[in-house]
């Protein structure tokens, strides 16, 4: 069974002054992206992205048909239940947004997302076009998240709860509130070493479609931070779902 989350320890204090070292320019310009995004309805969110996630996201998703096809062509590295492969970095996709995964798989089919392996799923005939993603996502969406996670060692749970509620919560607000909409990925009940992996990638510039703000942001972590952070969001349970999204919201699942 896994350990329940840390009490904030009373010296937290040293902990708000590791967040206080941190330059402000990167917390407000993260701020005011935020304000900008939740003042848009879905119909502004969507036209920020490019056309052929557009694309599957208006459409009319068929979860049966991705469930053929996540066996067919990811199972081999995700698993058959989709709970990922923390001994490989490999994600756990279960209960992921619908609209973030269709995202990420027609970044991925674009070349917007480092990975071999990825690319050569993508550029199959059956995952090329749009609708495969859709319906892939929709599957996904649908499936039971892993009831055990791996997790890091413990130590900074306190720093990681800190840094993220400081720092983080206001893009990610969904991580501590229900909830299933958006771009924005579900992090919390992630693995750990795939968590720590992303979130140097996208300090270093491997993720090329990530917000140019979010990327300075994340170069002002240390390894520590980055370890915290991850360790957190992989103790969190996930969010409770609310059910299939409209298609104002996104994909229109059947």
């Amino acid at each position: 069974m896994r350990d329940a989350l840390p009490v904030l320890p009373a010296d937290f204090r040293s902990c708000r002054r590791h967040l206080a070292a941190r330059t402000l320019a990167p917390r407000l310009a993260l701020a005011l992206a935020f304000t900008l995004a939740s003042a848009a309805g879905p119909g502004e969110e969507l036209r920020h992205v490019d056309a052929p996630t557009r694309s599957a996201l208006a459409l009319n998703a068929r979860p049966a048909r991705g469930a053929a096809l996540f066996t067919r062509h990811c199972s081999g590295c995700h698993g058959a239940t989709a709970h990922g492969d923390p001994e490989r970095d490999i994600p756990s996709l279960a209960g992921q947004r619908v609209a973030y995964l269709v995202h990420q798989l027609a970044n991925f089919a674009a070349g917007e997302r480092d990975s071999d392996a990825m690319h050569r799923v993508t550029t199959e005939p059956a995952l090329r076009e749009p609708q495969a993603w859709a319906d892939l996502a929709a599957y996904l969406n649908r499936l039971p998240p892993p009831a055990v996670v791996q997790t890091g060692d413990g130590r900074d749970v306190a720093l990681g709860r800190g840094i993220f509620h400081e720092q983080c919560a206001s893009c990610h607000p969904r991580e501590v509130r229900r909830g299933d909409r958006g771009f924005v990925p579900r992090l919390s009940h992630q693995h750990y070493g795939y968590l720590v992996v992303q979130l140097h990638g996208l300090a270093t510039g491997r993720r090329h479609d990530a917000d140019p703000d979010l990327v300075r942001f994340l170069q002002s972590f240390d390894d520590r931070d980055v370890a915290a952070v991850a360790d957190y969001l992989s103790r969190l349970p996930p969010p409770a779902r609310e059910g299939a999204q409209s298609r104002a919201a996104g994909t229109l699942i059947d």
